[in-house]
């Protein structure tokens, strides 16, 4: 981790580095991970021409929205920002308040399971894919306000049925993992018409 005042052209040179290693950092994360002001992290961004956050994330999640089949991409739970077909996929949800039990503001279990599982079905290359089995795992607690980060690979495809196991993280700490058998009804589909 960067020490507490480095040279702004270092700096720089490693915020750029940072990003480009993962894109999808805000500028919160990123104060804290250089000991910086969030406003020093703006004006870096702004002089080296680097989009905030959500521009970063449209521009990498464009491309996967379109490759999506087996699901309506507004159904998607989180923003699908990356996708290589029946292979892996990465989603992005900020959680807010609303999806929280109001005691606690902990973030609820379906919420995080929705990612998770709509996620995998975007992974899959059919038309139509149905979860058979989800063998899930709660790990931590997920509070209102934290960016949860669903990674998802396709492991093993045995004839119709595809295994995606997806890892769910908030700040690189595992919070959830499933492993999803998902089966692709593309025959009995195309049978019916």
């Amino acid at each position: 981790m960067p020490k507490r005042g480095l040279p702004k052209k270092i700096r720089q040179k490693l915020l750029l580095e940072t990003i480009a290693e993962d894109p999808f950092l805000n500028d919160e994360e990123l104060a804290e991970r250089f000991n910086v002001s969030v406003q020093t992290i703006r004006l870096d961004r702004m002089e080296l021409k680097l989009p905030e956050l959500r521009e970063r994330i449209r521009a990498v999640a464009q491309d996967s929205y379109a490759k999506v089949k087996s699901i309506d991409v507004s159904e998607i739970v989180g923003e699908l920002v990356d996708l290589e077909l029946d292979k892996r996929g990465i989603s992005i949800l900020e959680t807010n308040n609303n999806m929280t039990f109001g005691k606690t503001k902990v973030i609820r279990g379906d919420i995080i399971f929705a990612q998770a599982n709509s996620l995998a079905i975007a992974t899959i290359d059919a038309k139509v894919a149905l979860t058979g089995v989800a063998n899930i795992k709660y790990k931590l607690p997920v509070y209102a306000g934290q960016k949860l980060v669903a990674k998802a690979e396709v492991t093993r495809v045995r004839g119709n049925k595809k295994f995606v196991f997806v890892r769910t993280y908030v700040k690189q700490k595992e919070v959830f993992r499933g492993k999803f058998i998902l089966a692709s009804l593309e025959d009995s589909i195309e049978a019916e018409e």
